[in-house]
């Protein structure tokens, strides 16, 4: 006899990563002989530096593979904590450093010491955003509230956009730049406004998410809020090492967070997966003092691909794209051909038929844009963390599937 199991209502609540659920579907269609050009991917292509693998074989032949401390080895926390006093200008020491499997996991630790379930908080979120932003709220309790930035701005909101949303049941303001899934990064002027806004709301607290800052093709420099001394003791800074370090498998993210909320992370974490794998800490050190020069190599590499993606996708007729200024993406508005038909038939109805018919009948994979939020709907993300005759050939393929739609 067979029994039903029941779902919990958050199960069954929470949809799958749409930007993993593209990856795993160019795997799948590539297995079976297709020759799928995909723009989904959010990791780079490039190798982890070897100096970093070194450390990590080492540290494994010495016999570092014991339990660690859940909230992250000491060595490990004052790298960490020596990086972001020196390079961002945040004031904090390893007991500020809390260190999780993945940016990911630091995230979902922050807005679940933060949020409470059924106490009416409401997280701003300027969006596009990351998608998987949301589910993470809302499984913490929270309600998202969404700020929509404009795409002729740069999908950047506006001081005065801020203002407006914050309310008494404000809790937290969540903010990525450089942007998944735009591509484009606040100036320092513009995150100062921002700052401003939220220096007068001191209930608010500042979740930044900064996994993309070494990612930066123009002239603007990175900044943190949390170096802001006036915000400091409530801003929780996010980074890791999967995207500057092209270390995505290894699952290392960290979190900054004042006020012994480090210290909180970690209890909610003994209780989910401990520490990471014992045998990464030195890698993380390595990677945080001997290679920027791998870092840079990489950031170069990127910024022409940019330019590259920007060049063809601005060829593509009845398409806007702003350019991409940091992380690894191109988020362009595909609208124009919403009620159209493909040249294979296919009817064009949003976002989501656009992908899946340019899938079928180009084997081009972009991520639809309808779970970076609402005013995404209209978009679709492509990365350019790949070869540069990969972009071209790709952009090649949507061009010429474009031109056949009717």
């Amino acid at each position: 006899m067979t029994t039903t199991i029941a779902l919990s209502a958050r199960a069954r609540s929470i949809k799958p990563s749409a930007t993993l659920a593209v990856s795993t579907r160019v795997k799948q269609l590539k297995a079976k002989g297709r020759d799928v050009i995909g723009f989904g991917a959010g990791e780079p292509d490039f190798d982890t530096p070897d100096a970093i693998k070194q450390s990590a074989i080492a540290a494994l032949q010495a016999g570092q593979t014991k339990y660690q401390p859940v909230i992250g080895a000491p060595a490990a926390r004052a790298a960490i904590a020596t990086k972001l006093s020196s390079e961002n200008g945040i004031a904090c020491t390893a007991d500020d450093i809390c260190i999780s499997t993945g940016a990911k996991q630091s995230l979902y630790l922050a807005l679940q010491c933060l949020l409470d379930v059924g106490a009416n908080q409401d997280v701003i979120v300027p969006t596009p955003a990351w998608v998987s932003y949301r589910p993470m709220v809302e499984l913490a309790g929270g309600t998202v509230v969404e700020v929509a930035g404009e795409v002729d701005n740069d999908f950047k909101i506006t001081p005065e956009q801020l203002e407006a949303a914050i309310t008494d049941r404000t809790a937290v303001f969540m903010i990525n730049s450089p942007s998944n899934p735009c591509g484009t990064m606040y100036s320092p002027d513009e995150l100062g406004a921002l700052g401003d806004v939220l220096a007068r709301h001191e209930h608010v607290v500042i979740l930044s998410d900064e996994i993309y800052e070494k990612l930066i093709y123009g002239d603007d420099a990175h900044v943190s809020l949390g170096a802001r001394p006036e915000l400091a003791g409530r801003t929780i800074t996010i980074n890791g090492m999967s995207k500057a370090y092209a270390m995505t498998g290894w699952r290392i993210g960290y979190a900054c967070a004042p006020q012994g909320l480090a210290k909180q992370m970690a209890k909610l974490q003994s209780q989910m997966t401990s520490n990471i794998t014992s045998f990464c800490y030195p890698s993380i050190i390595t990677a945080l003092t001997e290679s920027s020069g791998d870092v840079e190599s990489m950031r170069q590499t990127f910024a022409l691909r940019g330019a590259l993606i920007h060049e063809l996708v601005s060829t593509w007729p009845d398409v806007r794209c702003p350019k991409p200024t940091g992380a690894f993406y191109v988020f362009p508005d595909i609208s124009a051909y919403f009620g159209r038909t493909s040249g294979g038939g296919r009817a064009i109805t949003d976002a989501v038929s656009f992908a899946e018919a340019l899938l079928e009948e180009a084997d081009v994979a972009v991520v639809p844009g309808d779970d970076f939020g609402a005013c995404a709907a209209t978009h679709v993300r492509l990365s350019f963390a790949i070869a540069d005759d990969q972009i071209r050939e790709g952009c090649d393929r949507i061009h010429r599937w474009l031109a056949a739609c009717s």
